[in-house]
């Protein structure tokens, strides 16, 4: 073990034998934007032996305000972000293991990726991922720990199947689409990606060496700006969760997966929340106007940016026109709709 762990060892928490275990662990990130970059340098620094890290997206100039690893031509390439993440953390690390996959993680897949690891740490941008890895991670009995930021607003937990309550114990029900701010409507600023980022990562260092009574076992909550922390203690696991309690896995099912397809001859893909709901289409424009030329009657909502067009309906339906890539335009939805 080299001199660059040095100072981590002398922290008597992880010491020798700890730095062996990080060395010797394989940690799922799901998401590589600036929650996910974040994760991927401060693992790769501590020296967790391996990490995997599966992203759907490219960087793009918008990114490099607070996505670390990348850098500008790394956006003038349109690089897939899990690629300039293993690129970037082979100059930090170059003994750390790296499987960069750009894939659109989903029902079909999610356990897959999660095969092997040790631990899964949230690094993604909607409630659809979330909920699809909680449904994994319970199956599986795998550790994973949510993480979320917009604007000055972040929030986390660590989820233990079993043990502790699952996410869908403390959130029942996915927010319907278009109800939650994104990084594009809202904005982020740097300082919360770095606080939330910052305790996800502590708290995944903690079950890697095997100091789990070090948790801090609950819902934290942070306002960066407004100076707010709030911490709400978890209780036990709630026995009528559908997953955790009744073991019902419904975003594993492909029946249950938001639907998406490509429309034949039109150059345009469909995309369909999981769950119907009735969209604000005016809360919607107001949100978006600062950021494209919004057309918005009582039946629907258009706006075009790039190539990109879409048309979105009062039950949170979209078609994205300019695209036949169900995961460009399950992104796009993702980035100006929400989940």
């Amino acid at each position: 073990m080299n001199e660059r762990y040095s100072r981590q060892i002398l922290f008597p928490e992880i010491g020798k034998s700890g730095q062996e275990k990080l060395l010797a662990s394989r940690v799922l990130i799901v998401g590589c934007g600036a929650l996910g970059a974040s994760h991927a340098e401060m693992l790769a620094r501590a020296g967790v032996g391996k990490l995997r890290i599966v992203d759907r997206d490219f960087v793009e100039f918008t990114n490099l305000q607070r996505q670390t690893l990348f850098k500008e031509s790394d956006a003038v390439d349109r690089l897939p972000k899990a690629i300039a993440a293993k690129t970037r953390i082979s100059e930090i690390n170059s003994d750390i293991e790296v499987d960069a996959i750009v894939a659109d993680v989903n029902y079909s897949n999610v356990e897959q990726f999660i095969d092997g690891c040790d631990l899964v740490i949230d690094g993604t941008d909607n409630f659809q991922v979330r909920y699809l890895l909680n449904d994994a991670c319970v199956k599986l009995g795998k550790k994973w720990i949510y993480g979320a930021a917009v604007s000055s607003y972040g929030t986390t937990m660590t989820i233990i199947p079993g043990e502790t309550p699952c996410l869908r114990c403390i959130f029942d029900e996915m927010p319907d689409a278009g109800s939650s701010p994104t990084c594009d409507t809202a904005g982020v600023i740097m300082p919360i990606i770095a606080t939330v980022s910052a305790v996800q990562v502590a708290e995944a260092l903690k079950i890697l060496v095997g100091d789990t009574g070090s948790l801090h076992g609950s819902l934290m909550q942070f306002d960066i700006w407004a100076n707010d922390r709030q911490r709400i203690k978890l209780g036990e696991p709630n026995a009528d969760c559908k997953t955790c309690g009744q073991k019902i896995f419904e975003y594993l099912d492909a029946d249950n997966a938001e639907f998406s397809a490509v429309l034949c001859g039109r150059n345009a893909v469909q995309i369909a929340p999981q769950r119907v709901a009735r969209l604000d289409l005016e809360e919607l424009a107001d949100r978006l106007r600062s950021l494209v030329s919004v057309k918005v009657n009582e039946y629907l909502l258009r706006f075009e940016t790039g190539d990109l067009e879409m048309t979105v309906f009062l039950d949170g339906r979209a078609i994205i026109r300019g695209t036949e890539d169900t995961s460009t335009a399950r992104g796009f939805y993702a980035k100006y709709v929400g989940n």
